[in-house]
């Protein structure tokens, strides 16, 4: 059975770590900094409305010319950025990600925000089921067969 993404935050787990949109992009590149990640959510009244990332902000600050501490997150940020499922499988995920050249995966539970994935969490899980299936096939090759 293909792992999902429930699995997946259930050894993580399910913390995020947001700005509002009125948040200066200053202000969100410090928390991702200091939280060790490359994007945090945009929520508004309890709802994932955007996802600013790194990315966002080498093109359309740097490159652009702009101030960190002028520039608010709304006037960067992805709208209504591409989301996952708790039932979605690592697979599905992987190639969600490769069509839409994302990096990172808010995981919605209807309306509800339960998580976020990176591609590293994904890569993480199919290293570890490759290594899972490498075992059972040593174990099978090894085994004495009576004869």
């Amino acid at each position: 059975m293909a792992e999902t993404i429930a699995s997946i935050l259930k050894l993580k787990g399910q913390e995020t770590w947001s700005v509002a949109p009125d948040a200066t992009v200053y202000d969100s590149i410090a928390l991702m900094a200091q939280r060790g990640i490359g994007a945090v959510l945009v929520i508004s009244d309890r709802k994932l409305i955007g996802i600013i990332s790194e990315r966002d902000y080498a093109r359309k600050v740097v490159l652009e010319g702009r101030s960190s501490r002028l520039t608010r997150v709304r006037d960067i940020m992805t709208v209504d950025p591409v989301t996952a499922r708790p039932e979605n499988t690592v697979e599905e995920c992987m190639t969600i990600m490769t069509q839409y050249r994302i990096r990172h995966l808010p995981v919605l539970a209807g309306e509800n925000l339960v998580g976020i994935v990176s591609i590293g969490d994904l890569v993480k899980a199919v290293i570890a089921d490759q290594a899972h299936t490498i075992d059972q096939l040593q174990t099978y090759i090894g085994c004495n067969y009576p004869g």
